[in-house]
């Protein structure tokens, strides 16, 4: 484009000068051919000059024109391009959002599956355990039967001294010693709060253990199981409070106390030097219980060390 304003100038300046050449009155006795042919010269040179300036223009115009529209092919380009990009990070937003839902509620599934097995086998143990004790009703072991009474035999009671036990027919079987009687669940239950809210966590852990012990399938045993977990963690005998938590979340994933046993857990890791576990234990927390006070907990303790609550994808 220079080059062709460059190029017209030249040619405007040599115009210039040929018109004034042509236009300087000469003498009229010096009027002679060869200054009509310079004339006559410097006329062709005029029109050519107008007929190159007349190209250029025409040429510039159609540049012009041409770079207007490619400037204005690039900038719907750059909107076309600016709006597909929008859509493209919106899908993907929408995309892993979904995602995230999906794997949180495979991971609730999973959960329940868990809380399912584990109480099942729980309450196939149970069953086996009293169909163990309903055998040793029924066939008792040896020595526990009664011998035949033989009236008069020495230390044997005749049939009239075995009032108590039945119709002190010879063979009368002996009923088997009573069984431990069970502490009362609610009771025992809210002494062991009472005593680990007070300190006593000797006392608090035996009661804990013995609602576990009695109760295993009730829900109050879950609760149990996290208190124990806390006593540990107080002692900070934080190994055992990992064990105790990990019995929460495994045996009763669907326990009041379960986020506040993964928020502990996490916190119990760190602790213990294992940072990365600790990371992870917060993060399913925040995926699995998202508007609990625990997972609040869980991303303020992330942000405060500078870790992303999403790992990078």
């Amino acid at each position: 484009m220079q080059k062709v304003l460059s190029h017209r100038k030249s040619l405007a300046a040599a115009a210039t000068l040929a018109l004034v050449m042509g236009l300087t009155p000469v003498r009229a006795h010096a009027a002679s051919k060869e200054i009509i042919q310079l004339q006559t010269q410097v006329q062709q040179l005029l029109d050519m000059v107008q007929r190159i300036q007349s190209t250029l223009d025409t040429r510039f115009g159609v540049l012009q024109n041409l770079a207007q529209q490619t400037a204005d092919q690039a900038t719907q380009m750059s909107a076309t391009v600016n709006t597909l990009q929008q859509k493209i990070n919106a899908q993907n937003d929408a995309l892993g959002g979904k995602l995230d839902t999906s794997s949180g509620q495979i991971q609730s599934l999973n959960d329940s599956v868990d809380e399912l097995k584990t109480r099942i086998a729980k309450l196939d143990k149970a069953i086996q355990d009293m169909q163990g004790q309903l055998q040793n009703i029924q066939n008792p072991p040896p020595g526990s039967t009664g011998t035949p009474a033989v009236s008069g035999a020495p230390g044997v009671p005749d049939a009239g001294q075995a009032g108590s036990a039945g119709s002190g027919a010879p063979g009368a079987m002996t009923p088997p010693p009573p069984a431990s009687q069970a502490p009362p669940l609610e009771q025992t239950f809210q002494a062991g709060v009472r005593d680990f809210n007070a300190a006593k966590y000797s006392v608090a852990s035996g009661e804990f253990q013995d609602v576990i012990h009695y109760y295993p399938l009730d829900n109050m045993a879950g609760t149990s199981q996290f208190y124990l977990g806390e006593i540990a963690f107080r002692q900070k005998k934080y190994e055992d409070a990992v064990k105790a938590y990990n019995a929460v979340l495994e045996g009763f994933s669907g326990n009041s106390k379960a986020a506040p046993a993964q928020l502990h857990k996490g916190l119990a890791l760190m602790d213990l030097g294992r940072r990365d576990a600790g990371i992870h234990e917060l993060r399913a927390l925040i995926q699995r219980h998202p508007q609990t006070p625990e997972a609040a907990q869980a991303r303020a303790k992330l942000n405060g060390m500078g870790v992303r609550i999403n790992p990078a994808k």
